[in-house]
């Protein structure tokens, strides 16, 4: 430990900030509160089951949903901040107010629906002046969160504040904050929906969710967090720890021994390891009894959940059935096998029972994992690894449907577009409904040619990463995740389609 402190401290390639939050997580792993068996350390070894570098004492949730609207109707009686009156107000609020919401980057990870929040201010406040506060605030959020893992919502209704927001999205060409517009197509009209595919060609932002597949999740509001994580508003995420299917496939003997031994075996493992990570948070860190967001009604600790991740669907079952030369999304006996192994991931959360789960119904919850920075050979969730996309851009659709429909926290799939897309904004939306109507839970476009690419989840620009890896130090802190894994992962090489 000492020999990582040092290397942390005496680094020229992080920021102030980023070495704090190295440091922090050297700190944290520095003791071990946690009760592990034995088996979970040998599949941890393996690197078959991952705890996301959560680090070993979890002292917060993982992600953080305030509910802004209650903020915005009560102010803070712990940040000393009445309700606001005006636009001006409302702005600098919300930025105190993210300043303090914690989550596993330190920063906050969810920025509210930002459209329905801002929409009600801008009475009397006429475009010009609008745009320049927002184009302030937006900035504030770009230059001093710096982490593309936060996330605001827009939609489904349309609003003057969203399509302001849309046309400065596209004028700044910022990475922060990641954007996601909640698409129902019998309430968000195609002219702001199309306007939306137009700013995502151009700047990555936003994402489409299928509003009508994630709003009957919980029995309340949902929102988008981070890298697509579909979690109650007023509560969050515990945890996100996972399973990785090609790594605990090198340890099988075959493809049976792999579903009907090993796979059981290490999802128990895994389940019990989040227990103890849930009920370590909740009854001896202090959170939820301390922390002034739960003591204004901001968050609810029951409105919780442990988020179970799948990572690498795609690389396990090429693997286990690499002998017969079957590919996942290319060949029927592959998507047999692994939408087998995800009806026994389903199984096993469907009847494990989670602490302090009760907006679950006392389960884990399904999510499909997009990656770690030094993930090789480990696609994310259940997308087709790089270079293996259908030609057809529909069959493609086709075949996420398929496996989106077992993931309630978050599923999704990632398409960059010549500029061919530009001129024919609705083909591209006529295509999202069509997706949306099969079961396709999330997706997100960029233009192909832009400096804006979508790693993950979140977007970093090319030309950062290029200054990253020259050895300059950069702002962002998702640069550092985003250089590798836009390298390990081939993303460069991502099958560019054409409408």
């Amino acid at each position: 430990m000492e020999n990582q402190v040092y290397d942390i401290i005496s680094s020229t390639h992080l920021n102030y900030r980023q070495k704090l939050n190295a440091l922090c997580l050297q700190a944290e792993n520095s003791i071990d509160v946690l009760s592990i068996s034995p088996k979970f350390q040998y599949y941890y070894e393996h690197g078959a089951l991952c705890d996301m570098n959560e680090g070993h004492a979890p002292y917060r949730p993982r992600y953080v949903m305030p509910d802004y609207q209650k903020f915005v109707r009560q102010g803070s009686e712990f940040l000393k901040l009445a309700p606001p009156k005006t636009l001006d107000e409302l702005l600098s609020a919300l930025q105190i107010l993210y300043h303090y919401v914690p989550s596993i980057t330190t920063k906050p990870v969810y920025l509210g629906n930002l459209d329905e929040l801002i929409d009600p201010f801008l009475e009397g406040v006429d475009d010009k002046d609008a745009k320049e506060k927002l184009t302030r605030f937006l900035i504030y959020c770009d230059r001093t969160i710096a982490n593309a893992y936060s996330h605001a919502n827009l939609g489904p209704k349309a609003t003057r504040a969203g399509r302001l927001l849309l046309e400065l999205e596209q004028e700044l060409l910022l990475e922060v904050p990641n954007f996601s517009l909640k698409y129902d197509p019998d309430i968000t009209p195609d002219d702001f929906a199309e306007q939306a595919i137009l700013c995502s060609l151009k700047c990555g932002n936003p994402a489409i969710a299928n509003h009508k597949a994630h709003k009957d999740t919980y029995s309340f509001d949902y929102g988008i967090s981070s890298c697509y994580n579909v979690l109650p508003q007023r509560g969050g995420a515990y945890t996100l720890s996972r399973v990785v299917l090609p790594r605990l496939a090198k340890l099988a003997t075959s493809a049976e021994d792999f579903v009907e031994n090993l796979l059981p075996d290490a999802l128990q493992e895994l389940g019990t390891y989040m227990n103890e990570r849930i009920r370590f948070l909740v009854e001896d860190s202090g959170y939820f009894k301390s922390d002034f967001l739960v003591k204004e009604g901001l968050v609810d600790r029951d409105r919780f959940v442990g988020m179970f991740g799948v990572a690498g669907l795609c690389d396990c079952v090429n693997n286990l059935l690499k002998d017969q030369d079957k590919r996942y999304g290319r060949d029927k006996e592959a998507d047999d096998l692994a939408e087998r192994i995800l009806q026994t991931i389903a199984k096993f959360t469907s009847e494990f029972e989670a602490v302090y789960s009760e907006v679950a119904g006392n389960r884990l919850m399904m999510h499909a994992q997009a990656g770690l920075s030094t993930d090789e050979g480990v696609t994310s969730g259940v997308r087709i690894s790089v270079g293996g996309e259908p030609e057809n851009l529909l069959d493609h659709f086709r075949h996420s449907a398929r496996f989106h429909q077992y993931f309630p926290t978050g599923c999704s799939d990632i398409f960059p577009f010549d500029y061919t897309a530009n001129r024919n904004p609705a083909a591209l939306l006529d295509i999202v409904k069509g997706a949306f109507s099969i079961g396709d839970k999330y997706c997100a476009f960029y233009g192909a040619d832009g400096d804006l690419v979508r790693i993950t989840g979140y977007l970093v620009k090319k030309s950062e990463m290029e200054k990253y890896n020259s050895g300059e130090v950069v702002l962002q802190d998702n640069i550092i995740n985003g250089s590798s894994n836009y390298k390990l992962n081939r993303l460069k090489d991502r099958k560019v389609r054409v409408v």
